[in-house]
């Protein structure tokens, strides 16, 4: 990969481990779910309207807007809303990787891995170790409901797969769409209208704070990877997404001075190094392999 491409996928992990404090600075400001509404709403439009619809069938549209943003933003803005570490957060997201793989294999029959299938083991295992100092308290419930937000990623990824080659970024774009009128139902349900109409009258935190996940998040982040995933291997492009909890992790504890006790820590790196191996593991086997041949 060149450097300038290496640069540009450096930045979009960068942007989007930040995104998390956007995240938590939002949900001060109004309801997770309002929240998660907007992002939608304005990752929609204007783009909407520069990009035609994406080649895929509609339901499949539907699906991923449901899938992504109801399902995965949803529950994280929630677990954040209640008090959930951004940093760990950004963390236990990237679960998704596994949750895809388990969903691919279920439903259109892609077989993992070993290396896959020993990451997932080394991952989960870091998660029992977070989730085992939680156990005894209130967080438990926020960490289970981003480990959910995961498995929704995975599931929108597989129905991108199975959507196929299309323009992913009017794909994402045109299925933000779908997310705004169930998230924000959701919210005046749950939270009562007034908070609806609170928005009225949004504070500038409310609106850098959703600026940064539309934009900054969506349209710079999603059009950016797309693009590098169209150059390049996806081998060469997805360890770069390893970047993200780094970032959150580090930014978390920098501005918000979210601590992180000893399990916490080494719960962090089993996943790290789930993760790890699931993206290096085989590009590794296989010079051991070669000196023995």
């Amino acid at each position: 990969m060149p450097p300038r491409d290496a640069l540009t996928a450096t930045a979009v992990a960068v942007v989007w481990g930040l995104t998390f404090i956007a995240i938590k600075v939002g949900v001060a400001e109004t309801t997770p779910l309002a929240l998660s509404a907007l992002r939608f709403v304005f990752a929609a439009l204007p783009l909407v309207l520069f990009v035609r619809p994406p080649k895929a069938s509609p339901a499949l549209v539907v699906l991923y807007g449901l899938f992504i943003g109801v399902g995965q933003f949803g529950l994280l803005f929630v677990a954040v809303g209640e008090g959930f570490p951004v940093g760990l957060a950004s963390l236990v997201i990237q679960l998704q990787a596994f949750f895809t793989i388990l969903l691919a294999w279920a439903l259109l029959g892609e077989r993992p891995r070993p290396a896959q299938g020993l990451g997932a083991a080394i991952a989960f295992a870091g998660i029992a170790l977070i989730g085992s100092e939680r156990l005894g308290g209130a967080s438990l419930g926020p960490l289970m409901l981003v480990v959910a937000a995961a498995a929704f990623w995975g599931a929108g990824n597989v129905v991108a797969k199975i959507a196929a080659r299309v323009d992913l970024l009017a794909f994402v774009a045109w299925s933000s769409l779908v997310a705004p009128v169930p998230l924000f139902l959701a919210s005046a349900w749950f939270d009562g209208p007034s908070t609806l109409a609170s928005l009225a009258h949004p504070s500038l935190r409310l609106v850098l704070s959703v600026l940064v996940l539309s934009y900054a998040g969506t349209t710079f982040g999603y059009g950016l990877w797309t693009r590098l995933l169209a150059r390049h291997p996806a081998a060469a492009v997805a360890p770069f997404a390893l970047l993200v909890p780094v970032v959150g992790v580090i930014a978390g504890v920098a501005i918000f001075g979210e601590p992180l006790d000893a399990f916490e820590v080494w719960g962090a790196v089993l996943v790290m190094a789930g993760l790890s191996v699931n993206v290096f593991g085989e590009r590794l086997r296989l010079p051991r392999l070669d000196a023995v041949g």
